[in-house]
């Protein structure tokens, strides 16, 4: 098993109260949208590309293993766009990220 499929599965599982969830291979990760809008990526070495809020975008890429997404050599994507190194998405590190991920997620879909 692949360290993204890995990832996947434990991400799938994680989710498995929200509604809707949509997965969808997207730039060669494994991507899971929420309610239409996406939450999370699994990528290839294991790592997670999660969005959040903009607003908290600097507070977030303090914690350990976060650093600011990119998409290419000198391209970054932006505020409320964060890769997590495999490292820290091991354990409950998955968990914790999901959970601000879902937060940024029921803000912007207006759901409680």
């Amino acid at each position: 098993m692949t360290a993204q499929t890995e990832l996947a599965d434990r991400v799938r599982a994680l989710l498995a109260g929200e509604d809707p969830v949509r997965e969808q291979g997207m730039f060669g990760t494994r991507s899971f949208l929420v309610r239409e809008k996406l939450l999370a990526s699994a990528l290839r070495d294991g790592g997670l590309l999660v969005r959040v809020a903009a607003d908290r975008h600097e507070e977030l890429l303090a914690r350990p293993g976060a650093t600011q997404a990119v998409m290419g050599p000198g391209r970054d994507m932006g505020p409320g766009w964060i890769e997590v190194r495999p490292a820290a998405v091991a354990g409950d590190g998955l968990a914790s990220w999901l959970g601000v991920a879902l937060e940024h997620n029921r803000a912007v879909t207006a759901t409680p």
